[in-house]
């Protein structure tokens, strides 16, 4: 058996031949690939705005920029995602708490984030990064209603989730990254994304100033427009109106982009057949915990579309199912090592910090190979592997 990761990415020779395509085209960058791709990407998501830029961590540092965040700022975020869902505050200044997570689902633990906000007076907590972990979709209806009624805004972190949703309190399906119920959301292209262009990342807003700013926050907040410039001396004139970035994305990763979206439907149709399959070998083994309160089906038949970036379990013998897998060709991941813990968080603030329910999932989880041309060879090879290990 060839090796199997836990996560690849699929490149049709349609992708090649559209960056190459690009690479004979007069725009390598700041081009019309870029436009296209942002246009397409936000009509998929069913926001109004979306903005391409040249990673997933970049997205979140030019959300918090964009909201203004700053020292006095303190933002509530997990401790089991991905670092740059904590970092992106500490670069304008803020402050990060954190919320533990249900383990249920690996979410944030709503009850828990009440009792945070409801603990201060209102104002305290500048806003809430909420995280689709592994590609569930959180309760934003939830989330948005708790942080109005305390001051905050929400981002959401949807890197893990294009494609999936939740069904709200109306019965209305609510898209990862609509904006409905977040000022902002981001998303992540890197290779083992749902559509990978090497790296890359996208924004998407509802609210247009927030769109405008991020605009020029992407370009060294450089303004060229010249309704808004101070003065004009020409075709060629710009002005630095604040303090930016260059977080742009080049048109051929662009291209690889939209030709990867166009099958991101695909992909998710295939993630939740692979998904089901696991379902169906791990449920009810008591050796085996599945990181979701249903079902695949299950949620399906509840209006929620989990979009699968990862399939996770939890056991006993984490560090020896890894070791096993692993010696058997196939290369699981463990997602996440709880923020909190890491050494630069226990260094500046966090070193008497306590998430009970992180740091056990921690010790426990595991994430299985999940991804579209993953074949259903290879899947029953690896759920063999893993009942072998768990039921010896």
């Amino acid at each position: 058996m060839n090796n199997i990761p836990y996560g690849r990415q699929h490149i049709t020779t349609e992708d090649i031949e559209a960056v190459i395509d690009c690479l004979k085209s007069d725009f390598l960058t700041q081009g019309p690939k870029v436009r296209e791709f942002e246009e397409l990407f936000a009509d998929y998501i069913g926001a109004k705005y979306a903005v391409a830029v040249s990673n997933g961590t970049a997205a979140l540092h030019l959300c918090t920029l964009a909201l203004n965040v700053n020292s006095s700022s303190v933002v509530i975020t997990t401790p089991i995602t991905f670092s740059a869902s904590a970092n992106c505050v500490l670069y304008c200044g803020g402050r990060i708490e954190f919320c533990d997570i249900d383990p249920a689902s690996g979410l944030l633990d709503i009850v828990f984030l009440e009792k945070m906000l409801s603990s201060n007076p209102k104002g305290y907590y500048t806003g809430i990064i909420a995280v689709d972990f592994a590609g569930a979709p959180c309760d934003l209806e939830k989330i948005k209603e708790l942080a109005k009624q305390y001051n905050a805004w929400v981002i959401e972190d949807a890197c893990h989730a294009p494609g999936g949703y939740f069904t709200d309190s109306k019965r209305a399906v609510q898209k990862c990254g609509n904006g409905v119920y977040a000022e902002l959301a981001v998303f992540s292209f890197h290779p083992v994304k749902h559509i990978a262009t090497g790296e890359g990342g996208m924004i998407t807003t509802n609210d247009k100033a927030l769109y405008d700013r991020l605009m020029v926050l992407r370009t060294h907040g450089i303004e060229r427009d010249p309704a808004r410039l101070n003065k004009n001396d020409g075709g060629w004139y710009h002005e630095m109106q604040s303090l930016g970035y260059n977080y742009r994305i080049p048109d051929m990763l662009c291209a690889l982009g939209i030709t990867q979206l166009a099958k991101a439907e695909e992909g998710i149709k295939r993630r939740t057949e692979i998904a089901i399959c696991y379902d169906e070998a791990f449920v009810g083994n008591k050796n085996i915990k599945l990181l979701k309160p249903l079902s695949t089906k299950e949620l399906l038949q509840n209006g929620i579309r989990h979009a699968y970036h990862l399939y996770i379990i939890e056991v006993p013998d984490r560090k020896g199912l890894y070791d096993y897998l692993r010696s058997n060709n196939i290369f699981p991941q463990v997602h996440y090592i709880p923020v909190h813990t890491m050494p630069y968080y226990r260094q500046t603030g966090h070193k008497g910090t306590v998430m009970p329910a992180a740091e056990k999932y921690y010790t426990q989880c595991l994430s299985l190979p999940m991804y579209p041309s993953l074949t259903d060879a290879e899947q029953e090879y690896v759920i063999d592997k893993v009942l072998s290990f768990v039921n010896e």
